[in-house]
């Protein structure tokens, strides 16, 4: 017996789709978006009512200008990055690979951190390069050991730290030595002790039926809009910290000890200069101990905010907060003890 036009029995519930607020049911990309909006728009209007009257103009204008510089300093040196990573991933065979480094993992870590020295970049460029490298085969290892060595000990970053402090040379020669090995350290560090489901190669856009330099624009794009959103929440983290804390805080402890390795060592991570620049900014701390400037140059071309947020895109949420804090560690203990063999 047929049933009415119009009218449903309970068994066709189950042959309907749920509705988009159903529990457990993932929310369309049109929903996301609306409630994004939404959220901004909310966020905005707060900020209007409550936070704007309470800024005063000149910190509003000093976070401004640090945004700018911060984001500004970095994207060249992250398209670079991203354009080597994408050539890496087309035009490099992975034989290439297995030929300059060696196939024990150990032993192609030391390797891959002399490979550093020989790249001009910083941070921002390192890290779509060492994804490029995992998406080649390399070892993970590897690949982060020549991450964080290639923007502390290249050829530009050294001779900038000579020129900024053109007196002490021993300055340059700590800066190599105590960066180089907290690079190795890292790698055999996570050699040693880090899991698979900790890091996230990062994907390469699928390139099948397609030439090479289309392939390679491909692995362009998808790396630039990837990481650019990342750069742009470290750098206003990075502004942020800089008009929050006042300058009295840093300048108070620099006669401390050890309390001001750590301070310039925490300023290096909030600050997030370039490693291009930042022997510039160290020099400028006369107040502070040779060892504790020596600390803010090792640690900052290896754990800033804004490398932090790049790597939380690239490799993942799980490794940034193991990888971060253990390369800060390394660098404070190489640091200590450079300085005190050296300075």
């Amino acid at each position: 017996m047929m049933e009415p036009a119009g009218l449903r029995t309970a068994d066709d519930d189950d042959l309907l789709p749920p509705p988009d607020w159903a529990p457990g049911r993932p929310m369309a990309p049109g929903t996301r978006a609306a409630w994004g909006f939404a959220a901004l728009a909310a966020v905005l209007a707060a900020g209007r009512l409550w936070v704007a009257p309470a800024v005063d103009s000149r910190a509003l204008d000093a976070w401004t200008t640090i945004f700018v510089a911060v984001c500004v300093q970095a994207l060249p040196f992250l398209v670079f990055g991203v354009t080597l990573s994408a050539a890496i991933t087309v035009f490099v065979p992975a034989a290439f690979w297995k030929r300059v480094l060696p196939s024990r993992p150990g032993a192609a870590v030391p390797v891959a951190g002399a490979m550093g020295a020989v790249l001009p970049g910083c941070e921002c460029a390192s890290v779509p390069v060492a994804g490029g490298l995992m998406a080649r085969g390399v070892a993970p290892a590897a690949a982060l050991t020549f991450l964080l060595a290639a923007p502390a000990i290249n050829p530009v970053v050294l001779v900038a730290t000579a020129v900024a402090f053109p007196d002490a040379p021993e300055m340059v020669a700590g800066r190599f030595a105590a960066s180089l090995l907290v690079a190795v350290l890292a790698g055999w560090t996570w050699l040693l002790i880090g899991k698979g489901e900790w890091i996230r190669v990062p994907p390469r856009p699928a390139a099948e039926g397609v030439g090479r330099w289309e392939a390679f624009r491909q692995a362009m794009r998808h790396d630039v809009m990837h990481a650019g959103g990342f750069l742009v929440v470290g750098g206003a983290a990075a502004a942020t910290i800089n008009v929050v804390v006042p300058a009295g805080w840093v300048s108070g402890v620099a006669d401390s000890g050890w309390p001001s390795v750590l301070v310039l060592a925490a300023l290096a991570v909030l600050m997030s200069i370039c490693s291009e620049a930042d022997a510039f900014v160290a020099a400028s701390l006369s107040q502070f101990s040779p060892t504790a400037r020596l600390a803010f140059l090792v640690v900052g071309p290896m754990v800033d905010l804004k490398l932090a947020a790049l790597q939380t895109g690239f490799f993942g949420r799980r490794f940034a907060v193991r990888f971060a804090p253990l390369t800060f560690a390394l660098a404070i203990a190489a640091s200590a003890l450079v300085g005190g063999v050296l300075l």
